[in-house]
């Protein structure tokens, strides 16, 4: 070609041809792209800010797959929660029911104690010497052949120590730590407790009669609310229908272990003591560790089973009391878990939307605007049409030279 000699308006026109023709490919790549930054070559700057904000928006994303894990651990501790406290609300209403059936055993109630001369309610800190007691007298329970709990009376004891002491059948025991021995080896088999209005009830544990005695030779006994006929009742009979109602609690405290034990999610169970840890950036340096609770009978809602199959009120207010602390429990870690799942799903959502901007301030470097290239793209086909035209004229101006040697 570099024999090949051009005059000055062809060579111009040519060069003018040339430059549109490489505009135009660029602009027709850049639509085909949308991108007007494709290679470092076209824009350094913006090419490697564009590709870091993209990489950590990248990072940033790949964090949604363990948030997303954590919301659903914490979704199903949280069915866990709410089915355990159904089942503890069927408890709750068996209890109920059991307290609604009469109890059959024997059973000592008496009546409205005289408390130092005056008759009303006893309370756990009542003393004993304000009912009449004097110290290192007895007070005698007995249900059965070599059977029975005795209390000696020693300064500052009160009806707390003598239902303690009652309720206490199984060993010998020391009332609230005077040093005195109460009970015996084989205990009384009955259980005590306060009535609402204040009156001492003891009742058989099974069928066998029951007898309160003293050594007291006065009005204690009476004070306390027991006349002499209140003082002994012959054997009573078990209750079938506190039984099976006693029967259906242990498999409801069954149930509760097995729904804890399958509250768990992707292997972790917050409901089995496992412990969570949700990352929220991609340093690793933001997170939220959520500690599992172990939602057991034995552990921390710690609902004991039924005792005596339920035949005794005392029995069944032990059990309603265990009830209602667990379901305080299971209500207090619903919320607990319910806020730290609140937590992780605004941090969901502000890592989404951080990536995006994120994504957003690459293209903003290194997207082309496409209504821009479209009319570059229709100027560079009109100056290709006005080059082609220029360059016809100027070679019809050397024809016009050569018309010459016609």
């Amino acid at each position: 070609m570099s024999d090949i000699v051009l005059s000055k308006g062809i060579r111009g026109n040519l060069l003018s041809l040339m430059s549109t023709a490489d505009l135009r490919d660029r602009t027709q790549y850049r639509l085909s792209t949308g991108k007007k930054v494709n290679t470092a070559l076209d824009n350094p700057g913006n090419f490697f800010s564009a590709a870091m904000l993209n990489s950590r928006a990248t990072d940033i994303t790949n964090l949604l797959d363990g948030i997303g894990t954590a919301i659903k651990t914490l979704e199903a501790a949280d069915n866990g929660i709410r089915s355990i406290v159904r089942v503890v609300e069927n408890a709750q209403a068996l209890a109920r029911q059991a307290q609604g059936s009469a109890a059959t055993t024997a059973r000592l109630s008496g009546v409205l104690p005289t408390v130092g001369g005056a008759q009303g309610a006893m309370t756990m800190q009542t003393p004993l010497t304000d009912l009449g007691f004097a110290n290192t007298e007895t007070i005698t329970i007995n249900t059965g052949t070599n059977r029975s709990t005795t209390l000696t009376i020693a300064a500052g004891m009160t009806v707390g120590d003598l239902v303690n002491a009652i309720n206490d059948n199984t060993s010998e025991t020391t009332a609230s730590g005077t040093g005195v021995t109460v009970g015996s080896t084989s205990g009384a088999d009955a259980r005590a407790l306060l009535s609402p209005d204040g009156r001492l009830v003891i009742e058989a544990i099974g069928t066998q009669p029951i007898t309160l005695s003293s050594s007291n030779a006065g009005s204690a006994l009476d004070n306390m609310g027991f006349k002499l006929a209140d003082r002994s009742k012959l054997a009573g009979e078990l209750n079938v229908t506190r039984s099976n109602i006693a029967a259906q609690f242990s498999e409801l405290r069954r149930q509760i272990d097995q729904l804890a034990k399958d509250a768990g999610f992707n292997g972790v169970n917050l409901l089995n003591a496992d412990t969570l840890q949700a990352m929220f950036n991609e340093r690793q340096t933001s997170s939220l560790t959520i500690t599992g609770v172990r939602f057991s009978v034995e552990e921390d809602l710690a609902i004991r089973d039924q005792m005596n199959n339920f035949q005794t009120d005392r029995d069944i207010n032990v059990a309603m009391q265990d009830l209602s602390q667990a379901m305080a429990k299971l209500r207090s870690q619903s919320s607990a878990f319910g806020s730290n799942l609140a937590l992780v799903q605004i941090r969901q959502k502000f890592t989404q939307e951080m990536a995006n901007t994120l994504k957003t301030g690459a293209d903003n470097l290194v997207l082309a605007d496409m209504n821009e290239e479209g009319a570059n793209m229709l100027a560079l086909q009109t100056r290709q049409q006005l080059s082609t035209q220029a360059l016809s004229l100027a070679n019809q101006a050397d024809q016009s030279v050569l018309s010459l040697f016609g």
